[in-house]
Parts: structure tokens; sequence; C-alpha cells
């Protein structure tokens, strides 16, 4: 592979070992300067491994990264670096503008304090120190500091865990406006509507390896067919013994069909169980691709 300075994010073969086990294998990946690329994968699926690597906080075990040309870590990148993690705590004692003052510091042509308070949605609680916040209030400081440097990459960890629907959405709209200022977003959610709102490119890993990448449009249209749903006394493993019928999954008291012939599965359905109910049938979403490239449920599962 030859590194080049222009893109943020090069990875080839890029392997990671703890031991016996084997967090990542072999993934190639590429990311262009610009858009929101949403890395996805249920736990323990190396998501977090990768990350790390790019950060730097961890080497892989085979295979080459690099970041901005060079070795992930190294200063000359962090200085163009922001990052949201998921498990992040700051000084209790700073105030909201001494902690957004201080990341500031780190960089070399930073934002204003007001304009990175404006970003968080922070202006009325610039003086508040940060153990006097909320939950959701925190995960805004700790967005605003990712941003404070003006950086070019930003990795954002389930960015809007603890955030109402309000704060949720304004956030979305700053993430888009960074995009479109040409800023480079890595983001990892386990809300696949964030995902599928924010993201221009999906990349899914299972199992250390990579299993999708591509535009989020295109992710969608892997599954193809329809979407049925239903409140049925029927086994899944019944159900999903159909030919036309890709994936059957309980969630919650209904039973989720992927299926490519929604006619024949509604008939099947009907014939077997006469208690069955509440049936809908839509068309297959993110959610959908994302259970029929791994086998697994979204709730709980993806982090």
């Amino acid at each position: 592979m030859t590194a080049r300075d222009d893109l943020p994010i090069q990875l080839a073969g890029t392997a990671k070992k703890y031991g016996k086990v084997r967090a990542l294998e072999g993934v190639n990946l590429t990311i262009e300067a610009g858009g929101i690329t949403a890395i996805l994968g249920p736990n323990g699926a190396g998501k977090t491994t990768l990350i790390n690597i790019l950060l730097g906080l961890v080497a892989p075990s085979a295979g080459k990264a690099t970041v901005f040309g060079g070795k992930p870590g190294r200063m000359a990148a962090r200085r163009r670096i922001g990052a949201m993690l998921q498990d992040t705590e700051l000084p209790e004692n700073l105030t909201v503008s001494e902690h957004l003052a201080l990341f500031s510091a780190y960089y070399p042509d930073p934002r204003p304090v007001e304009d990175s308070l404006a970003l968080g949605g922070l202006g009325d609680l610039a003086g508040r120190k940060y153990n006097n916040l909320s939950g959701g209030q925190k995960r805004r400081v700790q967005f605003a500091a990712a941003v404070a440097g003006k950086p070019e990459l930003v990795f954002l960890d389930e960015p809007t865990t603890g955030l109402d629907l309000e704060a949720r959405q304004k956030l979305w709209q700053v993430v888009q406006g960074l995009a479109e200022e040409g800023v480079t977003i890595i983001l990892t959610t386990h809300y696949l509507e964030e995902a599928d709102n924010l993201a221009d490119r999906i990349v899914v890993i299972d199992q250390g390896q990579l299993v999708a990448d591509g535009a989020t449009a295109e992710i969608r249209a892997r599954v193809g067919g329809k979407k049925v749903r239903c409140l049925t006394t029927l086994e899944a493993a019944q159900v999903e013994a159909q030919a036309e019928v890709r994936s059957a999954l309980r969630a919650g008291r209904y039973l989720d069909i992927l299926t490519s012939d929604e006619i024949a599965t509604l008939r099947m359905l009907l014939s077997h169980d006469e208690t069955i109910s509440d049936i809908s049938v839509s068309g297959t979403g993110l959610e959908d691709a994302f259970r029929a490239l791994t086998g697994h449920q979204t709730q709980g599962d993806l982090s």
C-alpha cells in the first residue's frame, strides 16, 4: 500500500489479535476526505479495535494502517483529528468554557470557544461546572470538545447516547453541516435510524471481518424483497424453513420476516395459524440489511 497524505484513512490487510482472539482479520478500507461513514457491527465485531488502531491507541498485529499518510497517533495526525469516544469523562471541577478552552489549546488553529459552545448548544451552560451537568449535557460538551480544534477528521462513537430527541436532531444537523464543510466524519452508533439519517456510506464489520461496504442506499438495496411483521404462534424456525423466507426473527411479541415473495409468505402464515393478527407488510430498510448481513438483532446487539 502506498500511503497518501490526502487520504484520512487507509487500511490494508489490517489485523489485530489479543492472545488467541482475532479481533480484526485482514480489513481493507480506504476513506476519502469528506462525507459521513458509519461503521456498524454487533458487539464484539471489532469496531472498537478498528477505531483504537486509527487513533493510535493500539497497534495492528499485521497489515498496515495510516491516517493522513502516516502512522496513527503521531502528533501531526492528532492535530488534524477530533474524537468523541463512548467512555469519556472530563475533569469534574472545570466549567464548560474552561474545558473547551483547554481542548482548543491543543490545536494550531482552533475554533473560538464561543463557536464551539454554539455547535454543542451550550451557550447557556458556559459557566457551569462539568459535575453539575446531566448525562446528555456532558455528551454535548464532549462533542463540542471533539470539534473545538477545527479537525479535518472526527470520530464520533455513540454521539447521541443520553440525548433527548430534540438534542439528538440538533446534533445531527451540526454533524451534517460539518460534513458539508468538508470534514470527514466516522460514526459508530447502535441507532440504525441515526446511521440511516446521517451516513452516506455504511461499513459493516462482523467477527473481525468487513462484510459490507457501500453507499447507504446500496446497502439497503442488498436485502430486496419485503418485510412482514405479525403476531403469530408459529416458531421463527418453522417460518424460516420456507423457501422464499430469508430470515425470521422475534422482536418482542412480533415476528419479523424478510421474504422475497410476500404473497407466498402471507398464504403460508394464514394457513398455518388461525389466530395470526396485526399483520403489516413494508419495504426493507437499513435495519433489515444489517440483520441479513450479520444475523443479529439490532436492539441490544449493536453498539
